[in-house]
């Protein structure tokens, strides 16, 4: 998927290549200090040459150009089926050898504006279709679940089961609380949790709806399980570039260690 973030990784990496291009482009000494310079500089690319040979990449410069190679294939490998490597490799081959390009930069900017353009409207798309899909599996699933006799439902749609009582009070919905807990989507991906390394502090105004109103229910020392259907969650945005999909219904086990 197209994203400007990585068109910028990529002109980085470009300018990166240009300026290290220029170091080694300065001018070298003349006279027999250069001569004896320059033949002990080919002794020790040979010793490293022997020292650094990968099967089929037997000089540093082949390496070098392997490794730049397999990092612009990591840069543009989202946007592979838009691209023809022979026309991008010519392109890299003209410029470099300064060669008369085929482009201007002038056209090369509006050929830029209007690709993006066109890639964000595919993400925009994407991402409708994905949150459509997503409400349905999330209506569906909450609709069977609703129905099992352990699981109880609050008047705003969120689900919830008790897993272990608690006998402690129960935090207000401007409390800070502190928890163990871990998140997860319908699939049983992990997207969130406190793992092994202690409880953590939530100020719970500062949490989703069904955060709020599930864990001001909870009397410390419990541990429930909550089903949030999105508008409850983060709705139909997700987390965009993160880990929650639009529209998705989210899991969360919980347990209240205390108030503070």
């Amino acid at each position: 998927m197209f994203d400007s973030k990585r068109l910028a990784a990529m002109g980085v990496l470009l300018a990166t290549l240009a300026i290290a291009a220029c170091d080694r482009g300065v001018d070298a000494p003349v006279g027999g200090e250069a001569a004896a310079g320059a033949a002990h500089g080919a002794d020790a690319d040979a010793d490293a040459k022997d020292a650094g040979a990968i099967p089929g990449l037997p000089t540093e410069k082949d390496r070098v150009s392997y490794m730049v190679g397999m990092a612009l294939a990591r840069q543009f490998e989202p946007i592979r089926e838009e691209l023809d490597v022979d026309v991008v490799v010519k392109a890299l081959k003209t410029s470099l050898e300064g060669g008369e390009l085929l482009m201007t930069e002038e056209q090369a900017q509006q050929v830029s504006a209007g690709f993006e353009q066109k890639m964000r409207a595919v993400q925009d798309r994407k991402l409708q279709a994905d949150a459509t899909a997503n409400a349905a599996a999330g209506q569906a699933f909450l609709a069977e679940n609703a129905g099992k006799p352990d699981v109880q439902v609050t008047e705003s749609g969120l689900q919830y089961q008790v897993l272990e009582p608690g006998d402690g009070p129960k935090p207000g919905r401007d409390a800070t609380v502190r928890v163990n807990y871990v998140g997860k989507l319908l699939d049983g991906t992990v997207f969130d949790g406190n793992g092994e390394g202690g409880p953590v502090d939530f100020p719970l105004g500062q949490v989703v709806p069904g955060w709020q109103e599930g864990i001001s229910m909870m009397p410390v020392g419990s541990k429930y399980r909550f089903w949030i259907p999105p508008e409850l969650a983060y709705g139909e945005a997700g987390t965009p570039g993160g880990p929650i999909p639009p529209n998705a219904t989210l899991v969360f086990e919980v347990e209240l260690v205390g108030i503070e």
